[in-house]
Formats: structure tokens, C-alpha cells, sequence
């Protein structure tokens, strides 16, 4: 599929086409969001609603070793949520078929 012809030159028109959408976001510190994006800006500040919010936690074994432990995953919802861009990795757009 030609990108050109689905409306994507830039980055951006990525994100633009998933206005009103469910996406997914991955922050740093090992939180994971997904939610209906509402806005964006060149920061990538986002604003997004209905959101879900999954925080990966690593808790060391006593007495292993360094950056071996059990993973604890806590889960939040909320309902509308700005994102500060600076601590955003990745936005994936929802999957067209």
C-alpha cells in the first residue's frame, strides 16, 4: 500500500489519523497506556480519555542477583488523562485492515 495514498507523509499525519481512536502508548518507567486519543501537539503532549494505564514492577529476590526478581504488573483506569510528551516512547494507532 502507498503511504501517500492513505493521507501519511509525515509522522504526524500518523497521529492526526488516529484522532477519536483507541491508541496504545508506551512511557518511560515502564508504563503502558491505552486510550481514545483527543489532541496532540508537537511535544507530543497528549490528551486521551477512557484510558487504561499498566505499570511494570520489578521486585528483587532477597538474595539473588542484581536485576533478577518477580514481576508485579498493577493496573489503573481513569477517565481522561494529559500526557506530558517528554516521557512518551511510542504511540501505535489502532491496526487497519
Amino acid at each position: 500500500m502507498d503511504p501517500s495514498s492513505s493521507g501519511i507523509q509525515e509522522p504526524f499525519d500518523l497521529i492526526r489519523l488516529s484522532l477519536s481512536e483507541r491508541v496504545f502508548v508506551k512511557l518511560r518507567g515502564d508504563r503502558e497506556l491505552t486510550g481514545v486519543l483527543h489532541a496532540y501537539d508537537g511535544h507530543m503532549n497528549l490528551i486521551l480519555s477512557d484510558v487504561e494505564e499498566t505499570i511494570m514492577m520489578v521486585e528483587p529476590i532477597e538474595g539473588g542477583m542484581e536485576g533478577q526478581g518477580t514481576v508485579k504488573v498493577a493496573k489503573r483506569k481513569m477517565e481522561m488523562l494529559f500526557v506530558r510528551g517528554d516521557g512518551v516512547i511510542l504511540v501505535s494507532p489502532p491496526s487497519r485492515t
